[in-house]
Formats: C-alpha cells, structure tokens, sequence
C-alpha cells in the first residue's frame, strides 16, 4: 500500500457519532521503550475488547513505526496515540525530530537485517500515511487497522 499524506478524517459514521476510546502515551526514544509500548498498546486493546487479530497485528505496527522513530530520528521521546472509531484503530506513533527522507516501504535484499518494516505495516493496515506533527519540527506516522469487539 502506498503511503498517504492525508489521514482520512475520523467523526461522524453516518448520522451518528461512532463510540470512540483513545489513549496516548510518550517513552523516551529508546530501544527499550519499544517493547514497553507493545505491552501498553496489547493492555489497552485487550481492555478495550478488540479480537486478537487486530491486537497481533496493532502490536507489529506499533513495533516498526516506534522502532524506525528511535532508529532514525533525533528524538528524546516517542509518542503513541491509539484511537478506535467504528470499526477502525488508528494508531499514530511522533517523533520529534525531523530527517531529511521521508519514511517509504522499501525492498530489501535477503541477506539484510532491516529495512521491511513500512512493508509489512503496509501488508496489515488498511491505510497509511506520514504528516507532519503540530510543532513542524517531527512527523507522524499513521496506520489504520480494522477490528472485532470481543464482548466479555
């Protein structure tokens, strides 16, 4: 899937206002931190009832895009906004240092160690995008996932 500047709007469904449960968290912009924001990220979905399908998949997603801010980027923190609308997750994960390229899926040959991540973010989320955050200095990267509610 090729990425999108333009993170589709979340509001309305039809004529009334869907149910929506956020959380947003921040760890500092180390490689530690990422496997701390699957866990929370894994905790809040699982609280919230989301199929394990989803869960499995927001985690790999939260997991490359955390990785490539930490990786890549001049940041001190990281920062993660989880937001469920209808039948839709959306996950964004700020950095706040800017590089000079823009995140892109990329093929990379066998015998390397990265570089599939955006690729398999790509392969499980119905959309994804890059915008700049609201301070102009870092950027956003965002992915849309489709889930299940679980009732308990």
């Amino acid at each position: 899937m090729v990425p999108s500047h333009d993170a589709p709007p979340f509001g309305r469904c039809g004529s009334s206002i869907a149910e929506r449960l956020q959380d947003a968290f921040h760890f500092p912009a180390l490689n530690t931190s990422v496997a701390e924001a699957r866990r929370r990220v894994l905790a809040r979905l699982r609280e919230w009832g989301i199929d394990e399908v989803a869960c499995d998949d927001a985690q790999l997603v939260v997991s490359e895009l955390f990785t490539n801010a930490v990786r890549h980027t001049d940041s001190d923190k990281v920062s993660c906004q989880l937001r469920i609308s209808g039948a839709r997750l959306r996950i964004e994960i700020a950095d706040q240092g800017h590089t000079p390229t823009e995140p892109r899926a990329r093929c990379s040959g066998a015998d390397e160690e990265s570089g599939r991540g955006l690729l398999l973010v790509g392969a499980v989320s119905e959309a994804w995008g890059v915008r700049p955050d609201d301070s102009g200095r870092g950027r956003v990267v965002w992915a849309d996932l489709s889930h299940r509610r679980i009732l308990h």
